[in-house]
């Protein structure tokens, strides 16, 4: 059953950052740019993190991590997601980040779940070797100094190895200023359902950092639902707002004790996807490419609205801003969300999938030994 009572939205202190409302925008790859992130933020208070972007390639000056840690002029808070396995790299990275570019908040993923990442013994693959992982940690501590380092983290690689509690011990330990958990194994991938009983066993186990919740927040009572059942200092919103920025205002709201305001009707969307498109041109500096860029995300703001296959696959040809206007503009405006289908899944649903690791990597988790990460410039969790 939902949780309608209202829960004390206290302010989440990471470090030296006061978050004014406990809700954190998760780093989610080619989406959470600078744009989306600036959409985001105009609907309510939160801590707004980056792309995902690798510690190694950062400092070899790579194109696209160089843009992926860029920030907008209007990001008072600049919060960046850092991907490493080798603790000299990400001391380097994050000395970089702190000094050169005035980073405020530094996450480090340890979650992602993605083959590429596993296989190199990074993401959700870390943790197995909790020597290695709490180096890690404590490298990016040092090198941040009174800038905060968080982990994101997921429960394990399978039922088989879990490994959040001690990786959240090891990360408090190493003085990490908050730890947050997907709750789901890197096995399940995105299928399935988010186990929020381990998110209430970190909590417990680690009374004395924050422990933010992820996992299944379509929506805004979803929030605080898992806060009522866990105990979890915030939430980590995921896939829960692709093509539903406004889910920020919504949970402003519950947070309030405020009633969330209805599904806009597709009148009401319109207007969202053409501002999102014409921040990615912004940001991107070239209208063929954001418009490109802003296909998958029709798909998403129109999920569940009756609007017709031949709309959708117009709208995901679309090429330019005139174009997109067009299409946009030819939708029913009266077109409402039909009950419950504000809940349907967005984003990714793939797995469950076999996880791929580094030979003899489940044999050797004492092995402090940084895996070779080179070419592992992805982005997910």
């Amino acid at each position: 059953m939902p949780v309608t009572a209202t829960l004390s939205a206290a302010p989440l202190r990471i470090g030296p950052l006061t978050v004014e409302l406990p809700v954190v925008l998760a780093p989610m790859a080619g989406v959470t740019n600078a744009a989306y992130r600036s959409l985001c933020r105009s609907y309510g208070a939160g801590l707004y993190v980056s792309e995902m972007v690798s510690a190694r390639a950062l400092l070899e000056v790579n194109e696209t991590t160089s843009r992926r840690a860029s920030f907008g002029a209007d990001e008072t808070v600049r919060s960046i997601q850092l991907y490493a396995t080798n603790p000299a790299v990400v001391g380097a990275a994050v000395t970089q980040l702190v000094e050169c570019d005035g980073v405020d908040h530094i996450d480090l993923n340890v979650g992602c779940p993605s083959p590429k990442v596993t296989r190199r013994g990074g993401g959700a693959a870390l943790p197995a070797h909790p020597v290695l992982f709490g180096h890690l940690v404590r490298a990016a501590v040092r090198a941040a100094g009174d800038v905060p380092v968080t982990v994101k983290m997921r429960t394990g690689i399978d039922t088989a190895h879990l490994t959040y509690l001690e990786a959240g011990r090891r990360a408090r330990d190493e003085g990490a200023a908050a730890v947050a958990l997907h709750a789901r194994t890197a096995e399940q991938f995105y299928s399935g359902r988010a186990d929020w009983t381990a998110i209430g066993a970190l909590r417990e186990a680690l009374p004395d950092v924050p422990v933010l919740g992820n996992g299944d927040i379509w929506a805004a009572g979803d929030a605080l639902q898992m806060m009522a059942e866990t105990g979890c200092d915030g939430v980590v919103v995921g896939r829960g707002c692709l093509g539903k920025p406004w889910l920020f205002r919504d949970l402003a709201d519950v947070f309030a004790g405020r009633v969330p305001q209805a599904a806009p009707a597709v009148g009401a969307v319109v207007p969202v996807m053409k501002r999102h498109a014409r921040l990615l041109v912004e940001a991107r500096g070239d209208e063929g490419f954001a418009v490109r860029d802003f296909r998958r995300h029709t798909g998403w703001y129109l999920t569940g609205y009756p609007v017709g296959g031949h709309a959708r696959k117009r709208l995901a040809m679309a090429s330019s801003l005139a174009e997109l206007d067009e299409l946009l503009d030819a939708l029913d405006p009266t077109a409402t969300l039909p009950p419950g289908s504000e809940l349907l899944p967005r984003g990714h649903v793939q797995g469950p999938r076999h996880v791929t690791l580094p030979e003899h990597w489940l044999r050797d988790t004492a092995d402090p030994t940084p895996p070779d990460d080179a070419g592992a410039f992805h982005s997910g969790g």
